[in-house]
This record gives C-alpha cells, structure tokens and sequence, in this order.
C-alpha cells in the first residue's frame, strides 16, 4: 500500500498526492437534458428491474460509472459535470436498487452492485469501465470489482465505508440507525421518510451538516445540489436506505482479495463518518491500493477536493 497525503487547498490533491440495454419504455424525460444539465435514462436488469441513471460530462468521454452514498441518488453526479466535461470524462450515476427512481430489491447485497454496472456498461457500449464510489456506494464499487472484474478498469473510492471488521466506532447516529433498520425496519423507514420531507423545506444547510465537520463555506450550489440529492434518494422507496443500512453492518459477501483493478482510495483526516484509520486499514487488504490522505477534509469535502484528480486518473487510464 502507498500512501500520500494532500494539502487542505481545494483541487490541489493532485500534486501530492449485454445484461441489459436501455429500455425504450421511457423514464419521465428519459434521453433528455434534465434541469441539472444531466441526460436521464433507465435500463432493464436481466431480473426486469428497472434501474434509473443520469449522464454527465462528455458525451464521447471515456465512461465512468459513479455510486452515490448511503441515502443518496443519481443526482449527486452533477458535482462531476463540469469537471468531467473538462477531463473528456462520461459520467453515469445510476440510482441503486431502492433509491430514487430505480425500483426496489428487498433482497440484495452489495455484491449485486456488479449487475448495475454492468448494465450501465452495455447501454454505454463499453467494455469496460472505472468506478468512483462515494462513502456508502465506496462497498458497491469495490464489489462490483470483486465480481465483474472483467468490466472494471479500475476503482476510486471516496470516503468509502469500510467493511464492520476493519471500522472504529461509528457516530452514535449511525449506530443508532443501523440498530433500527436491523431490529425496527418499518420505523426506521418512516423516520427516514418524515427527514427527507423535512429536507425539501429546510435550508440546505440541514443536509449539509450530516456530512461536513470543518468550518468554512462550501462552494457555490453545493448544498444545494447535495440537499436535492437527499430529497431525491427518497422520491419512491424508503426500504433501499434500510436495506443498504442493515447490509453494510454486517460482512459483506465478497472477497476483497478479488479485487483485481488498482484502486485509489481518498479520505480525509477530518472525516468524522468514516474516520480516516478504517481507510487505512482497508488499503492494507486490498491487493493494489493506494490512499491518498486529505489534510482537513471531512466526508463531504473529500469528495470536493478529490473531484479532479480522480477523473484526470480515469481520463488517463481510459
């Protein structure tokens, strides 16, 4: 394992550091510029789920398929837009299972992430394709690596959770969640359910603060977008969050050592939902990682601060 540590200056990181085809039954402006800039899509799973996904960046961009977080939709691609753009850089962000638009599996493990990818894959004509997973998507991308390795050129993980064998204590909120969606599944949905509608009518700064630890102004549209991204996450389901939730507590059900492609993992020292020591011990089990620490990022500026370097890695690669 490698390890580098990057400077707290946004952006600097760098320098230190055919299972299903898209549907022609549409999605509400599916193929079509959404609001965001973004193209929204959906695309059958062998199983006949339907798993929604947005596009961003370059069109003829090499393709990169990113996870969002444990609640999180499609829409949080959008921090990639303009940036991937840049990089030459085709984003897509699907919905999991249970998550916004994507319908719902009661049943799953992270290691199913593999058939998402690979469906996103063959709708984007792609071979292969790497992998950006962020905090909870983090296990997804790493197990859709770990089971379809022959479609993953490589993997970045941000703030990724880690497996419960390698994690320090988790915040009390989370525990405190985890102990509901394992014990009071039906509860802990319709909490989940009364905070994403208390989410559209607060300010942003309500979402936010789950995710940052340091002081500071976050870039212009960033609340935003990451309040919109939580609003979203709950639009039809709210059993994906307590079915992702209760997973993640437990072993995950795929070997880390099959993790084939090289893989980055970005975590900031300040991170106080993933504490920076389970990355650590993570990198260690993987059989190519290598970890680049961010000097006083917290969960949510980890995947600020990372944003460019990990596309110009996957430009690179690609």
């Amino acid at each position: 394992m490698n390890e580098r540590c990057a400077d707290s200056t946004d952006g600097g990181a760098a320098s230190r550091t055919a299972t299903g085809r898209a549907e022609t039954n549409r999605l509400v402006a599916d193929g079509a510029p959404a609001v965001d800039g973004s193209t929204l899509r959906s695309v059958r799973l062998p199983d006949g789920r339907r798993v929604a996904y947005a596009e961003y960046g370059n069109p003829e961009g090499v393709p990169v398929c990113f996870l969002h977080g444990t609640p999180g939709s499609r829409l949080l691609g959008g921090l990639f837009a303009d940036r991937a753009f840049e990089a030459g850089v085709r984003v897509f962000a699907p919905d999991r299972p249970g998550y916004g638009r994507s319908d719902a599996e009661p049943v799953r493990t992270p290691a199913d992430a593999g058939r998402v990818v690979a469906a996103v894959a063959d709708e984007a004509d792609a071979s292969r394709v790497g992998l950006v997973g962020f905090s909870g998507g983090g296990p997804h991308a790493l197990a859709a690596a770990a089971t379809r390795g022959d479609r993953v050129r490589r993997v970045d993980v941000v703030a990724g959770a880690v497996p419960p064998s390698l994690r320090s204590s988790p915040p009390p909120t989370l525990r405190l969640l985890e102990i509901l969606c394992e014990r009071m599944p039906s509860l802990a949905a319709r909490l989940v359910g009364a905070q994403a509608r208390l989410a559209r009518r607060a300010p942003p700064s309500l979402v936010t603060s789950q995710y940052t630890s340091v002081d500071g102004a976050l870039p212009d549209g960033v609340a935003d977008l990451v309040a919109r991204d939580f609003a979203a996450a709950f639009a039809r389901h709210r059993r994906g969050f307590v079915t992702e939730t209760r997973l993640l507590a437990h072993p995950w059900e795929f070997s880390l050592e099959d993790v084939a492609a090289p893989v980055g993992l970005w975590h900031g020292d300040e991170d106080a939902n993933v504490p920076v020591e389970g990355a650590r011990r993570l990198a260690a089990w993987l059989p190519e990682a290598d970890l680049t620490v961010l000097d006083g990022a917290d969960h949510l500026r980890s995947l600020l601060r990372s944003r460019v370097p990990v596309l110009e890695r996957h430009a690179t690669d690609g």
